[in-house]
């Protein structure tokens, strides 16, 4: 990459020659259209031109040098004066013809505390146009500041797909002016503001061949030939080289050298968060760097308990990014500092925490007790990402907190148009799993109604189902969005591209089914097609019912015998044409004598025995899970009698008398019991 981009300096006369004006105009333009001199979009293929563009195209401009015209990231600007490095002062008077005019100053900022609230003025911009009119009204800029805009702007302009919302906004002239000066006194930048210039532009996706990106990397492959950075500024660069060419350049390669050189015991809080987020952000994609990442983690562990909040978030989003499932010691004690840290913890940082911890499948007491103080405080405020994030990680750990659900049940109500459809669903998934109905239940219901009624279009067909199959295990049945989902057509939306609808999909879909008829026998709406229906809920991986405790069953098994006489007076594991499986099945005359589990003529009354582990339950509390309040209340229509075993009274019997005693009472509580 960077052979490439000095014999591209060469070619553009930026080493050894005066400043050439070439433009080099973007590939995704046909051969016969003119190109939009604003558009960047090279490196991901796609052009602002067909993004809404409406600006005059212009002819395409000699090769010749012309001061008036430069690269498509380096903004035409009317004779620029040029006087000595430090700040980049913008001129308030501008010329006729709407561009501005920039000089350097040799007049530093009056001090450190008005360049941090410059930085902070920035950073509470909330639009693109609130931030250009922030830049067009400074008089004076520092290179720190310069980068800092241009990072803010990426943050309001980044659309998450790889693109910008408005990539109009490059043509400010204001942004023009000062991409110009960054681009024409690159050398005199500092390291920090120059890295993090280079890294900005990346993600403004600015075409790698422009004037000021080639410009920035060929200053830093200076700076890198003479080991000048230091290792805030080699991250920045390692991350803004892998946006540019991948985890496989050459200087990218260099980058990485001296950061194994360095000692992670020297290295700060910063530039220890720092390197895991280059890390993370895809350096170390395919084991690379794994010797280094260990040394890394053996010094995190060892001042876990010194580690600031930003370090902590940073540290665990590297470590789910790069899949470190062997660093769970680190995730604990990380973990345990972030208890510690929940009330300062910005949004993102929440976030960023809580989806690790997902990811490794831990979690922590104290930390759900500094959630349940701290979440309630923040329900109606705290960005809709990170409330959602964390009613998933307590719908995915099982984690039973009333506190929590319930001041998000009533914070949704007034700010359910804040959230995507995605963020919905994961909200009533997380109150599905655990089978929790707030107090606020009525008007909580009628919002996603509201919702599903105004934005039923923008709901992706598996975000719909997993919203409507959690409402039914809430006992809440959307009759008019059950009848689109069992359409033909949402089917076939359903099916992937190639292996066609997976089983979960279609468990899903056959208990909502199994929960219409039973639940609300007056539909007469579209029926699921027996190909769409599965023939049992239990299954490997994500299932819609709990395997039984081994072990307990065997206890109760034992018991069993005990009080029915022989091991042929009841079944295990009894999978019933309802799709269910019956940990025990025990089977009645009319009479109420005991049959045996073969005897399949003249059976009365069946017996469904759940016996029901610690899985089935709430990690935290005796809540049985969603799933399995919907297995015994769909059992219990079905016309069996559903005797509950659960694993917390049966652990406090100590002997065989007091066990059978205890199953007599559960299955025969009207009958006396016969001795053996």
């Amino acid at each position: 990459m960077a052979l490439k981009v000095l014999q591209r300096a060469q070619q553009l006369g930026l080493i050894g020659s005066p400043l050439l004006s070439s433009v080099r105009f973007l590939s995704v333009c046909g051969p016969q259209e003119q190109a939009c001199v604003v558009c960047p979009w090279t490196s991901s293929s796609r052009c602002s031109l067909r993004h809404g563009c409406r600006r005059a195209r212009w002819p395409l401009p000699p090769l010749s040098p012309s001061p008036g015209r430069m690269g498509v990231c380096s903004m035409a600007v009317r004779d620029p004066l040029l006087d000595v490095a430090g700040t980049v002062r913008l001129h308030r008077d501008s010329p006729p013809d709407g561009g501005v005019r920039l000089s350097l100053t040799g007049v530093a900022l009056g001090s450190r505390e008005q360049e941090q609230a410059m930085l902070e003025r920035v950073s509470s911009c909330g639009t693109s146009r609130q931030l250009l009119r922030t830049l067009r009204s400074s008089l004076l800029l520092s290179d720190r500041v310069a980068a800092a805009i241009l990072h803010r702007l990426a943050d309001l302009e980044q659309d998450g797909a790889g693109g910008l919302r408005d990539p109009t906004v490059l043509s400010d002239e204001a942004l023009r002016g000062l991409c110009q000066r960054l681009e024409q006194e690159s050398s005199r930048l500092g390291d920090t503001a120059l890295v993090s210039t280079l890294l900005a532009c990346t993600r403004l996706y600015l075409d790698p061949w422009s004037r000021l990106l080639v410009r920035l990397v060929s200053e830093s492959q200076e700076r890198l030939d003479k080991e000048s950075l230091g290792v805030a500024e080699l991250c920045m660069l390692a991350q803004a080289l892998l946006a540019l060419e991948g985890p496989n350049c050459t200087m990218l390669g260099q980058v990485m050298e001296q950061l194994q050189c360095s000692d992670p015991a020297q290295w700060s809080q910063d530039e220890l968060a720092a390197v895991y987020g280059a890390l993370g952000a895809g350096v170390a994609e395919g084991g690379r760097y794994q010797d280094l990442l260990n040394t890394m983690h053996t010094h995190t562990l060892s001042v876990t308990g010194r580690l600031e909040p930003m370090a902590v978030s940073e540290v665990l989003g590297a470590l789910v990014a790069m899949g470190q499932s062997q660093a769970l010691p680190l995730v604990i004690a990380l973990c345990k500092q972030a208890v510690r840290h929940v009330p300062v913890f910005t949004d993102a940082q929440l976030a960023a925490v809580l989806s690790a911890l997902i990811y490794f499948g831990h979690s922590d007491h104290f930390l759900v007790q500094a959630l349940e103080l701290h979440v309630p405080k923040k329900a109606f405020t705290a960005h809709p990402e990170t409330v959602t994030k964390v009613m998933q990680y307590f719908g995915r750990r099982c984690i039973w907190s009333p506190a929590v659900f319930d001041a998000v049940a009533e914070s949704f109500v007034y700010r359910a148009d804040d959230y995507s459809t995605s963020q919905v669903a994961r909200q009533l998934e997380a109150l599905g799993v655990l089978g929790y109905v707030p107090p606020n239940a009525a008007q909580f219901f009628r919002k996603v109604e509201a919702l599903l009624h105004a934005r039923f279009s923008q709901f992706q067909p598996r975000v719909l189902l997993e919203l409507l199959h959690a409402c039914t295990l809430l006992q809440r049945f959307p009759l008019n969005f059950v009848s689109k989902v069992f359409s033909p057509y949402f089917l076939q939306q359903l099916q992937g591209k190639d292996s066609g609808t997976d089983r979960i999909v279609l468990a899903q879909l056959t208990q909502l089914y199994m929960t219409v008829k039973l639940e609300c026998p007056f539909y007469n709406g579209p029926q699921l097609l027996p190909k769409y229906r599965v023939k049992s809920f239990l299954m490997p991986g994500r299932f819609l019912e709990t395997q039984v405790d081994a072990h307990l069953y065997n206890s109760v098994k034992s018991g069993l015998v005990d009080l029915l006489g022989a091991r042929s007076y009841f079944a295990s594991r009894v999978l019933t044409p309802y799709c269910y499986t019956l940990d025990v099945e025990i089977k009645l005359d009319e009479e109420g004598y005991v049959l045996p589990a073969s005897h399949i003529d003249e059976i009365h009354k069946r017996i469904a025995v759940c016996i029901n582990g610690p899985k089935r339950f709430s990690a935290n509390a005796q809540q049985l899970l969603g799933k399995e309040t919907i297995k015994q209340r769909h059992l219990g229509l079905l016309g069996y009698e559903v005797v509950e075993i659960p694993y917390y009274e049966f652990e406090k019997l100590k002997g065989k008398t007091e066990i059978v005693e205890y199953l007599h009472k559960k299955i025969f509580p009207l009958s006396y019991r016969l001795s053996w």
